[in-house]
């Protein structure tokens, strides 16, 4: 399970600091903002009026770096005061694949104690043990987390002994094998 924060205002002419204004519902045409549509949706499901809707996760581990944490549903949110502005809150709960969304919603409620994802803590400390490179080419672009002990098989997630960097070429080649 994850608790998000919406977005913030842009950058723009007039506004300096982002995190000094309340993060928007509406834009000045009233069309709603993707807080406001996020928002929304979630209100909607935990009306019961519709499933959650699924949404992709990244995460901005560095500047510049982001990851894919995957698909999660989407099932609460609310609006908070942080001491100085109200900030959107989403509460969204992993979903292990997108044809297993029917699962996941019955689901929805239950503790996952076995996840795919990646804590940010063990991001880091791979990405300097490999020193943001591939680990077997070199490459310093497109890169992914990988499972050396495939998720698949019962590798785990939360060590750094189990992660390494590949590039999208020698992950995708990789797959589910066991190197």
């Amino acid at each position: 399970m994850l608790i998000y924060e919406g977005h913030d205002v842009p950058k723009r002419k007039g506004v300096s600091d982002p995190k000094s204004f309340d993060q928007p519902q509406r834009l000045p045409s009233g069309t709603l903002t993707e807080n406001g549509k996020f928002h929304q949706a979630a209100q909607e499901h935990k009306a019961g009026k519709k499933g959650p809707d699924i949404v992709k996760v990244y995460e901005k581990i560095k500047t510049g770096i982001w990851t894919d944490n995957g698909f999660f549903h989407l099932v609460d949110s609310w609006i908070e005061n942080d001491g100085v502005r109200n900030v959107f809150k989403f509460k969204l709960v992993a979903v292990e694949s997108v044809s297993d969304e029917l699962a996941a919603e019955e689901n929805v409620n239950q503790h996952v104690e076995h996840s795919r994802i990646i804590p940010t803590s063990v991001k880091l400390e791979v990405w300097a043990r490999d020193r943001g490179k591939c680990v077997i080419c070199g490459a310093t672009d497109e890169l992914h987390f990988d499972h050396i002990v495939p998720f698949s098989k019962g590798g785990t997630s939360l060590k750094a002994e189990n992660i390494q960097l590949l590039c999208a070429r020698h992950n995708l080649s990789k797959s589910s094998k066991i190197q």
